[in-house]
């Protein structure tokens, strides 16, 4: 998923505000974790536990995760699980099976994370890929999918192999990627963490956020789209527009096709794929951003709508009332928004 950058109209030096009543005391904590900088903005008026203690419980959160669901940390449970070794999976490891199994069925299939086979073929996953054939796309998929994989970890104990989630235990073990949601699901246990600990207002951003109550302004939290022009790499450097976050917990999520690519005989090759075809997608949805419950939720639609495009994410929202979405495509080369009735874009 791509990162989206959260908005302040005024540069926030920690997020100590004159505006603010004084008993409000809004701090950032900052690391490293996933590949990039992560922030995580909370007031913590109320709250009894040191920020350093705080910062400590984030950071174990975000290495747990790490070591259990990072396909890029080798020694992690789901690359040793990819590479065939034996593991016992841990709670988070089991947890996030089952979420992949529910967004799968929830999606028709538009969301596997059974399919890092196909991604890795392509060079959108944990390997380095070629352009593929037909064919190797077609033996790819074969061997890929939640449909070939039991429906739950739920209850099990001791050790675990790849193959002992085949239904049948036939044809090429199964490899699983959990990029569709590990960030957005990333932001929901820091911020299950915070709420724990008495936190109300607060924003975290892994890559994807989550907020809920209040900035520092006392306003709801403002956040931009970045404009999809292939190649905007840098956060907050173009917009597309900003928008304040409806009242209470979301998750705020963009997808896009802008930022990894790559240019083969003089077409374009997306990093979303289409589990169903083995191909990436090639439409004129350009990114996607969703506010949902949660950013576990946000993040896996914000691919889900990506995988689909435009004309069908919109018949597909007419039956999800929970979510606000704002579509940005191309039309005759002019950058184009579809945003639903309670997406306000600036």
């Amino acid at each position: 998923m791509n990162r989206i950058f959260f908005y302040l109209s005024l540069a926030v030096s920690f997020l100590a505000l004159s505006s603010c009543q004084e008993r409000d005391r809004y701090v950032t904590i900052q690391g490293y974790a996933q590949g990039g900088v992560y922030s995580v903005t909370m007031n913590l008026k109320g709250v009894d536990v040191p920020q350093q203690e705080i910062a400590d419980s984030v950071n174990s959160i975000l290495e747990y995760i790490d070591v259990t669901l990072s396909g890029y940390n080798r020694n992690s449970q789901l690359s040793r699980f990819n590479s065939c070794q034996e593991i016992t999976p841990n709670s988070l490891f089991i947890d996030s099976y089952e979420i992949g199994r529910r967004i799968y069925e929830e999606t028709g299939g538009v969301v596997d994370v059974a399919s890092a086979w196909l991604y890795d073929l392509w060079g959108f996953g944990f390997k380095t890929g070629e352009m593929p054939t037909h064919e190797e796309v077609m033996t790819v998929m074969q061997n890929s999918g939640f449909g070939r994989c039991i429906s739950s970890l739920k209850g099990h104990e001791g050790p675990l192999l790849s193959k002992d989630i085949l239904v049948d235990r036939l044809g090429a073990y199964p490899q699983l990627n959990y990029n569709a949601i590990a960030q957005g699901y990333s932001c929901d246990l820091v911020a299950e963490y915070l709420y724990s600990i008495g936190v109300k207002d607060m924003l975290v951003n892994i890559g994807e956020i989550f907020c809920d109550g209040l900035n520092p302004a006392g306003m709801p939290w403002t956040v931009g789209i970045d404009k999809p022009v292939d190649g905007n790499n840098e956060l907050g450097a173009q917009l597309q527009g900003v928008f304040r976050v409806p009242s209470g917990p979301h998750g705020v999520v963009t997808s896009g096709n802008y930022r990894k690519f790559y240019v083969k005989d003089g077409k374009k090759y997306a990093h979303t794929i289409d589990p169903r075809t083995g191909y990436p997608v090639s439409h004129s949805l350009l990114s996607a951003t969703v506010i949902a419950s949660d950013a576990m939720l946000a993040d896996a639609y914000a691919t889900y709508f990506m995988v689909v495009g435009l004309e069908d994410a919109k018949e597909f929202l007419k039956s999800r009332p929970d979510m606000e979405v704002c579509l940005v495509y191309d039309e005759d080369g002019e950058f184009k928004t579809w945003c639903t009735p309670g997406f306000h874009l600036q």
